[in-house]
């Protein structure tokens, strides 16, 4: 007696989700919370190490916050923004490309297809067919050419604003103990610490690497921005401090 066939399975049963990995708020959120630890960690170090008060360390930290958050989100704007427009400076070439030199772009593509392991007749029927609507055609070499979607650009806006909320998450994390009534360099710093491996854990996580080695490989580069401000700070101290 012959097994059943196998029964097939729609893409729904088989098929698998991926995380959204164009839209630049993972990136800019991630990076603008480990921007804002390590900043204000190494800048409370560094005042701290220099014998300033807890008044001043505080203040310190509070305009590391609002400086760097803002410096983050116009950076990110900028830099998201500039990008965009040149994938769509990009669009306008490839546009003008098909205008003039439609066979050339029609063999590229095929090229293209049989390099990917195609045979020249299913590589051409596959242009072929891509080219009979110009815009697909043009998303598509764009795609395979520059790597980038057209279609589904970053936003600016979301890059900058996340940028900006998570750098002041991160920012505020090592002056909660003075914030707290507490002018305790180590608590600071320790507080800091505990704010780098949580942070690192959680972008291992979303990345789907050990949390464990992401947390401490945080906490390790967290450590070296401190350990050099702070030494600098000594070095440098407050005139009249201590």
């Amino acid at each position: 007696m012959s097994d059943p066939p196998a029964e097939e399975s729609g893409p729904e049963e088989v098929g698998h989700v991926h995380a959204n990995v164009a839209g630049g708020r993972v990136r800019a959120a991630t990076f603008g919370a480990m921007d804002g630890l390590v900043t204000n960690i190494s800048l409370v170090a560094g005042v701290g190490g220099a014998g300033a008060d807890a008044h001043t360390i505080v203040l310190s930290g509070v305009a590391g916050l609002v400086a760097g958050a803002f410096s983050m989100a116009l950076g990110e704007f900028t830099s998201v923004s500039t990008q965009n427009e040149q994938v769509d400076a990009e669009v306008r070439v490839e546009r003008d490309e098909f205008t003039r030199h439609p066979k050339a772009e029609l063999d590229e593509l095929i090229d293209e297809f049989v390099g990917m392991g195609m045979t020249e007749e299913t590589a051409t029927a596959a242009a072929t067919e891509i080219h009979q609507d110009t815009e697909r055609a043009v998303d598509f070499h764009i795609t395979q050419e520059l790597g980038v979607d057209p279609v589904e650009q970053p936003s600016p806006w979301v890059a900058a604003v996340s940028s900006f909320l998570m750098f002041s998450i991160g920012a505020v994390i090592p002056l909660i103990p003075y914030l707290l009534g507490f002018s305790s360099l180590t608590a600071g710093l320790l507080v800091g610490a505990a704010g780098l491996l949580v942070a690192g854990g959680l972008a291992a996580y979303v990345t789907r690497h050990p949390m464990l080695r992401g947390a401490l490989r945080q906490l390790a580069f967290g450590a070296i921005a401190a350990g050099a401000t702070y030494l600098v700070g000594w070095l440098i101290g407050v005139p009249g401090a201590g």
